[in-house]
């Protein structure tokens, strides 16, 4: 049972916790976009690298249970000791479930946040119609979920196969600007003779909080994007990834954009 515990602290990288088999990587051997490498719910309240501690329960690379607190401080150019839980301090917690659908053993992983921090809120309106009226602020949460399934696999090779993944998140909208989120695609390693290729395809949403201010309201709406890749192995060292991205930004003033992308890739 002790093997199976891990005890945790220093700078944590949040994203390492957001683990998916077909859709995470940090843009670097999967999706370019960020909406399918980690889940934008949790942006507001847990930030990418901070000072931090914790447990996990379970192997390394697919823990069954994870709780942590955090500083809500970013403080990935800094050691962080300046800035330690002087605004608060963040928890989360993710319950990793193994499941054998189609026979096949994979997860579905639900998580929340917590944040003691206090942020603006969004809805200001009242300041703006009362300036003596001191500026709102509010606590964040959020929930969310993270699953990926194998639906086809090289009987011969686990590591060859496909299947789809999907995320999904909602927060209470204020502070947190994104109300809620949702991601589903496929990809993976095709049966064929390019062994080593790789390939995905996915769709996201994200939807933007209602309860924004007349200012805020004015500038974003919902936004969403279709990205598509295919992962040459030109040798075992060295790969190339075309990637075509279709963006609706959030932003009101940004036009729907068709984004072309090359990645090369050498291990050493």
């Amino acid at each position: 049972m002790f093997e199976q515990f891990r005890v945790f602290f220093g700078k944590v990288d949040t994203l390492e916790f957001d683990q998916n088999g077909i859709a995470d990587g940090k843009g670097r051997d999967r999706f370019f976009t960020t909406a399918f490498n980690y889940n934008p719910i949790a942006t507001r309240t847990i930030p990418f690298s901070t000072l931090g501690a914790g447990f996990a329960v379970g192997e390394e690379k697919d823990s069954l249970f994870v709780f942590a607190v955090v500083n809500t401080e970013d403080t990935a150019t800094t050691s962080g000791f300046g800035e330690f839980f002087a605004d608060g301090a963040a928890i989360f917690g993710e319950l990793r479930l193994p499941t054998q659908f189609f026979g096949r053993s994979e997860h579905q992983m639900f998580g929340g946040i917590w944040s003691s921090r206090t942020f603006t809120s969004l809805n200001q309106s009242q300041r703006l119609e009362f300036p003596d009226v001191p500026i709102a602020e509010k606590k964040s949460c959020a929930l969310y979920w993270n699953s990926n399934q194998v639906l086809c696999q090289d009987p011969c090779d686990s590591e060859r196969g496909w299947g789809v993944f999907g995320r999904a998140g909602v927060s209470d909208g204020n502070p947190n600007p994104v109300q809620w989120f949702l991601s589903l695609g496929g990809g993976g390693r095709p049966l064929s003779d390019r062994r080593d290729d790789s390939i995905g395809i996915g769709w996201y949403y994200t939807g933007i909080s209602d309860e924004t201010g007349p200012v805020v309201s004015g500038l974003f709406h919902d936004g969403q994007g279709i990205e598509v890749y295919y992962t040459i192995a030109v040798t075992e060292c060295f790969r190339i990834t075309p990637d075509l991205q279709f963006v609706e930004p959030n932003a009101v003033t940004a036009d729907v954009a068709v984004v072309p992308g090359l990645r090369a890739l050498v291990d050493f």
